[in-house]
């Protein structure tokens, strides 16, 4: 088993630990990872991961805009989406270096921004179903935005 263990992470104290400091020990060495070809959030490789990032980010970015065209030009949630969105793309086609575009983006690591890109996709989905851009089916209360009541 030890052997087994040293093959394939390297490790030998692992398995066969007996006591609680040995057992700490091998654990503080699992925890070490080479930083040399790794992104420290993800422990994937840079490069790989960089570029599925600006590609998956183009194709999000690319669908949000296709689906802002089933809403109305005069609709303020397409309006403002669709201009934040075509600047983020813009960014994203314009800047080739990953950390420079999470400065630019301003929205955190580029994990964060896919999140984002991906909520807003499905914000934007939802929108063509609730149209809040037609009229209110009731009237509101007159007395509605007067506080206090």
């Amino acid at each position: 088993m030890a052997s087994l263990l040293k093959k394939t992470t390297g490790l030998v104290g692992l398995a066969v630990s007996e006591t609680p400091h040995e057992v700490g020990a091998s654990l503080l060495a699992l925890s070490r990872v080479p930083k040399d070809d790794c992104q420290p959030a993800t422990l994937f490789p840079e490069r790989n991961l960089y570029d599925l990032s600006f590609q998956r980010l183009k194709l999000l970015y690319t669908k949000i805009l296709d689906v802002l065209e089933q809403i109305p030009r005069n609709a303020a949630y397409r309006k403002y989406t669709e201009e934040i969105t075509s600047e983020r793309l813009d960014m994203v086609k314009a800047e080739p270096d990953v950390k420079k575009l999470e400065d630019r983006l301003q929205g955190g690591q580029i994990e964060e921004v896919i999140r984002q890109a991906e909520n807003e996709l499905s914000l934007a989905r939802k929108m063509i179903q609730w149209k809040p851009w037609e009229p209110l089916v009731d009237e509101p209360p007159a007395n509605q935005w007067k506080w206090p009541i």
